[in-house]
């Protein structure tokens, strides 16, 4: 993800580069006619003119390295700004690195712990605005709930009268479809892989009657870079305890503060019920993991368009196709899979543990076509980009891109 460019000569080396050939050529005709008087004089131009060569070249390569340590001055003055925010008793235990995400109410960090070297991210709160104070607490609550290999933890906290500070796991591995595309290789049995660790989480956040209502592919991060790294859900900043049916569950011994009839969540990956803003329940997570494996599979979204109107009622009526590359090779059996969870009535819909028990994700896709999904993903994902790069583009005065956007409210 990103983009190089070609190193090119400076100007000015060019010419002296061409001087040096010249020179060269002169010395080779002095040698031929035997003026053994004159060795002296080519070989002296030829020094000079490769003396100014290499002098000008060192003089590039010395800019280059000081525009490398400004950069680098530059994301130390960014770490130092968010440091000087910190709580000393933070900064007294770990050692703030660099700026690696932020939201409405929050920053995120990476951070090293001084004694045991150990990274660390720390998501510093703020809650001063009743806003982020509400935010604070619901994802305070479930943090403390959790504990799951595949689920983010977190490690202690860190709480003062304008912010609070969540120190989590660290995941370095990179957002579930950055690894897909990096893999170079995809498979159904890949995507099996992949979907039963985020169902593993999902099956234990809903066991203890906590709804993500935000899961989509960035918030599920590997650990790791490794290809053996667990998977974990993350980001629960909109997470809250319900029951499985419409009911709120109050598990936490305090009444939460939203009810399970708040509109919120990631527009392309919201179910219908929240959209037609019915009571619902952990139901709504599953519609989202129907989003992913179809994401997963093949690299395009199966609710998407420019007008939210449009999106909203593909949604609703649960309108999209298994049409375009690379859905001709997908088996039916994982068509079957996505089809049970993206079910509009939330009550024919899949349950956590029963699509961890679908035969497709139990046989690990034994009965599918091993074809390499890999190209076609790509290109989707790519072509998806260049869109939503070019609404942003269009609408340069909005926040955000419509795709992209987070909505919350009552």
């Amino acid at each position: 993800m990103g983009c190089g460019s070609a190193k090119v000569l400076p100007e000015a080396s060019k010419k002296s580069y061409v001087g040096v050939m010249q020179s060269l050529v002169a010395f080779g005709k002095a040698r031929d006619r035997g003026g053994d008087d004159d060795d002296d004089e080519p070989k002296k131009v030829l020094e000079k003119q490769r003396s100014v060569w290499f002098s000008k070249t060192h003089h590039h390569q010395q800019q280059q390295q000081q525009q490398l340590r400004h950069r680098d001055g530059r994301q130390q003055d960014k770490a130092a700004k968010y440091k000087d925010k910190f709580d000393p008793r933070v900064t007294a235990r770990y050692d703030i690195k660099a700026l690696i995400g932020r939201g409405s109410f929050s920053r995120v960090v990476r951070v090293e712990h001084r004694a045991t070297r150990q990274p660390f991210a720390i998501k510093m709160m703020e809650v001063e605005a009743p806003g982020g104070r509400e935010v604070c607490a619901s994802e305070l609550a479930v943090l403390r709930r959790v504990s799951h290999a595949n689920v983010v933890q977190l490690v202690e906290v860190f709480q003062c009268p304008r912010r609070v500070y969540l120190v989590l796991e660290l995941a370095t591995g990179g957002e579930l479809l950055e690894r897909v595309v990096s893999r170079g290789h995809f498979t159904e049995r890949d995507a099996t892989r992949v979907l039963k660790m985020a169902l593993a989480g999902v099956v234990y956040l809903h066991s203890l009657g906590i709804t993500h209502r935000d899961l989509k592919p960035e918030n599920l991060l590997y650990y790791h870079p490794g290809a053996d790294s667990r998977l974990l859900v993350t980001d629960f900043g909109l997470a809250t305890f319900g029951s499985t049916s419409s009911e709120v569950c109050d598990t936490s011994g305090t009444e939460p503060s939203w009810s399970l009839r708040t509109t919120c969540g990631t527009p392309e990956y919201m179910a219908p019920e929240v959209l037609l803003r019915k009571p619902y329940s952990c139901a709504v997570d599953m519609w989202s993991l129907g989003v992913i494996a179809y994401i997963v599979l093949s690299g395009s979204m199966p609710f998407e368009d420019d007008s939210r109107t449009r999106l909203y009622r593909s949604i609703v009526r649960g309108k999209y196709s298994f049409s375009g590359d690379p859905w001709s090779s997908v088996s039916n059996l994982a068509k079957d899979f996505i089809q049970r969870l993206l079910a509009p009535d939330s009550s024919a819909r899949l349950t956590a543990d029963q699509a961890l028990r679908h035969s497709w994700v139990v046989t690990m896709a034994a009965g599918s076509s091993m074809r390499n999904l890999h190209r076609s993903i790509s290109q989707n994902l790519r072509q998806r980009a260049s869109r939503s790069s070019s609404r942003c583009t269009a609408s340069s005065g909005d926040a955000t891109s419509a795709g992209r956007a987070n909505v919350a409210g009552k």
